[in-house]
């Protein structure tokens, strides 16, 4: 769960025009839903929302709101943002409990590449998924995955199961053991065992031809 605490109001007046006012008065309209109560319009502090986004933590994170002290823990499930300035034009919020298990996508992050005899040969690490789809306790959401890249050659890959997650969360796609990176070789390397195996091939047409030559020079033998 992130460390984020914004505070929020109660929109009494909501449509177009009342939205638009409020952006002028440095507001983010939003919509708060999901559990036991129903949809409230709400607005939150617009210079709030923006150092929340940009700590990287507010989107697909549970953050808490508080309004006059009386405080939820949400989940921001959608930003809508402005196409020229990217300043967010309202925000969607979802209410959830602390051990609700609830799916959200989460950062895979590689340590020690130097570790990586694949990486070290000058192979590359090819991201298959950049996120993977969990299912948590919105309490305890890992802001990230971490995935040790020691040992790892080149063919090497990281599959789902390989991966050890934190106590109580587990991979939302079980069907499958699906694929998150592998060590792949550069195309420097490629490129060179192209020409190696060509290099092989021209040899081997030209020892041939030469003992092809050879057998139709032969001279008769005499009985």
């Amino acid at each position: 769960m992130a460390d984020i605490c914004l505070k929020v109001e109660i929109r009494e007046n909501t449509g177009t025009g009342n939205a638009r006012a409020g952006r002028r008065d440095g507001q983010v309209p939003g919509i708060l839903y999901g559990g036991d109560l129903g949809n409230v319009a709400i607005s939150l502090s617009a210079n709030d929302v923006h150092n929340a986004i940009m700590s990287g933590e507010f989107i697909n994170s549970t953050i808490t709101i508080d309004h006059k002290g009386d405080k939820q823990l949400v989940i921001t499930r959608d930003v809508q943002f402005h196409p020229v300035n990217d300043r967010a034009m309202h925000v969607d919020l979802y209410r959830v409990d602390a051990d609700q298990i609830i799916e959200m996508d989460v950062a895979v992050h590689f340590i020690n590449h130097e570790e990586a005899p694949g990486l070290k040969k000058g192979g590359a690490l090819n991201v298959v998924r950049h996120e993977i789809a969990l299912m948590a306790p919105a309490g305890n959401i890992p802001s990230a995955i971490e995935i040790d890249l020691t040992g790892f050659d080149i063919g090497d890959s990281v599959h789902i199961s390989e991966v050890k997650l934190p106590d109580g969360v587990t991979s939302a796609i079980t069907d499958r053991d699906f694929t998150i990176a592998t060590v792949t070789g550069s195309r420097a390397a490629v490129v060179e065992a192209e020409e190696a195996v060509e290099a092989a091939a021209a040899e081997a047409a030209a020892l041939e031809a030469a003992e092809a030559a050879g057998e139709d020079g032969e001279a008769p033998k005499e009985d």
